[in-house]
């Protein structure tokens, strides 16, 4: 096992960043690598029910992504970019501000045409994030609806045209200020075959962070630490993923998201615990699945704790050189990226 932050980093071209969505949903590549066998195919995502079994345990994380990055501007006229992260209470957020260096606390903001919101800063972080209160007339939710833009990474420069690209078909609930990509390649249609052919379909949450997509920092990885996401197991989704365990049936997970939720609530004999708690679980080479059997997941950033997840699934080695051939391949890479489904 590397924990070496260097050995988890590999030569991506730009062009190959993916900037907007496949269209439709379900058309972008998909590699399928059988680690038993050790092959590797290429197809389309609208495959991946090839590959799939009756009796499968399909789990998914349903959360919602919100329209989280919202533009205000201070008294002077000065310009503000806001990206909301975490809701402390129902009208305090934790935020990021841009520009943020100048400002102090009491310092209010007026966002939206005739000021819809109006938020004061509370308090700074020792992390550089800001606390802010908001006032506003009706719901905040209606609010940020109408001023919101979705908070896409950093990587995509592209204008993203139609909102509902950025979030699952399956979304519930939540306020997630990131979305749990794996999941954006599938279709009502392609999860009603899979529903079909006796694939059961399991719903979790986690509240998807920023922090998901930085790049680790520590050249020890040991000594990153990981961000706490809140995520959410039901009663019925955990008795209905026992119960495939026990019958020796696959859980395939979708996403790094859902994956740390599993693997966060198990307990000494291997079962499934229903529970809401908050979990910064970090998952690296050496590391033993106790719930998933494959995953199916995007092509993620250099350097990234969800690179290392993958690494742990499979071989940190095999993987790079799996990324390698996705790169020769002409594959798509990261959030608007193409697809690869391991087991």
């Amino acid at each position: 096992m590397s924990t070496y932050l260097n050995d988890y980093d590999y030569f991506l071209p730009e062009e190959l960043i993916g900037q907007i969505p496949r269209e439709p949903r379900d058309h972008s590549k998909l590699m399928v690598i059988d680690k038993n066998k050790n092959t590797v195919e290429h197809c389309y995502f609208f495959d991946i029910i090839d590959y799939l079994r009756a009796g499968d345990v399909l789990v998914r994380n349903s959360t919602k992504v919100i329209p989280a990055r919202i533009f205000g501007h201070k008294d002077t006229g000065g310009i503000l970019e806001i990206l909301l992260i975490k809701r402390i209470d129902i009208d305090t957020w934790e935020c990021l501000l841009k520009p943020a260096k100048k400002l102090k606390l009491g310092q209010i903001i007026y966002i939206g045409e005739n000021n819809l919101l109006i938020a004061e800063l509370l308090e700074i972080k020792e992390d550089g994030n800001r606390v802010l209160k908001f006032y506003y007339e009706g719901t905040f939710e209606e609010n940020l609806d109408k001023l919101g833009n979705m908070p896409l990474p950093p990587y995509i420069t592209k204008t993203l045209k139609n909102r509902d690209r950025y979030q699952t078909v399956y979304a519930i609930k939540g306020e997630s200020v990131a979305a749990p990509t794996a999941g954006l390649h599938f279709t009502k249609e392609l999860l009603k075959k899979i529903e079909d052919k006796g694939i059961q379909i399991v719903d979790i949450f986690l509240e998807v962070g920023l922090g998901t997509f930085r790049p680790v920092q520590a050249e020890n990885v040991l000594d990153h630490k990981m961000h706490e996401e809140l995520f959410e197991i039901s009663e019925e989704s955990a008795n209905i993923i026992n119960r495939a365990k026990d019958e020796g049936r696959r859980i395939i997970s979708v996403g790094t998201t859902a994956t740390r939720a599993l693997e966060s609530s198990v307990d000494e004999n291997g079962k499934l615990i229903p529970q809401k708690k908050e979990t910064g679980i970090f998952i690296y080479p050496g590391y033993k699945f106790k719930v998933i059997d494959g995953l199916i997941t995007n092509f993620h950033l250099p350097k990234s704790t969800l690179l290392m997840l993958v690494s742990a699934l499979y071989d940190r080695k095999k993987i790079l050189e799996i990324y390698e051939l996705a790169v020769k391949e002409k594959y798509h890479f990261f959030s608007f990226g193409d697809a690869m489904f391991i087991y």
